[in-house]
């Protein structure tokens, strides 16, 4: 079983976020900056007048490692890639790609990404696929999941 996170106060915000389907982060009110990961006060100018916003949902790889040792619970998932995207609203989050054949030719730096969510016990995990419609129409088409699905 692969591990799940653990909310806690400061980020339940976001893991509500997720079970409803959303990628949420914070803005902060006074200077309108995005951030991530969560916490209470503004990492640009210190202001504890922040909110919880919805974030698009795309993103583009900035940075990724291929892993062909999988951790305890990812055994039938090697390789994998853990991956630093960067959303739209300008700030970076680690996650994994899915939906593509994990090798370096399909995953070039600046790729566009869409969030998808993973069901881990009682949380929902984003993850980011291409974002490319032919390939996410043929999955609908034939009714294919993203693991699996090659590019």
């Amino acid at each position: 079983m692969k591990p799940a996170p653990r909310p806690t106060p400061e980020t339940q915000p976001f893991w509500d976020g997720t079970a409803a389907g959303e990628l949420r982060i914070q803005r902060c009110r006074a200077c309108a900056r995005h951030y991530f990961y969560p916490r209470p006060d503004c990492p640009h100018c210190g202001s504890a007048d922040v909110e919880w916003v919805r974030a698009s949902g795309r993103a583009t790889l900035y940075s990724y490692v291929i892993n062909h040792r999988p951790a305890p619970g990812f055994e039938d998932d090697g390789p994998y890639a853990i991956a630093v995207v960067e959303l739209a609203e300008g700030v970076r989050m680690m996650t994994n790609v899915v939906g593509v054949e994990i090798v370096p030719e399909n995953l070039p730096l600046d790729l566009s990404l869409r969030v998808v969510f993973e069901r881990r016990g009682d949380v929902c995990v984003p993850l980011f696929e291409p974002a490319e419609e032919t390939g996410r129409s043929d999955r609908e088409e034939t009714g294919r999941s993203h693991s699996g699905a090659t590019a």
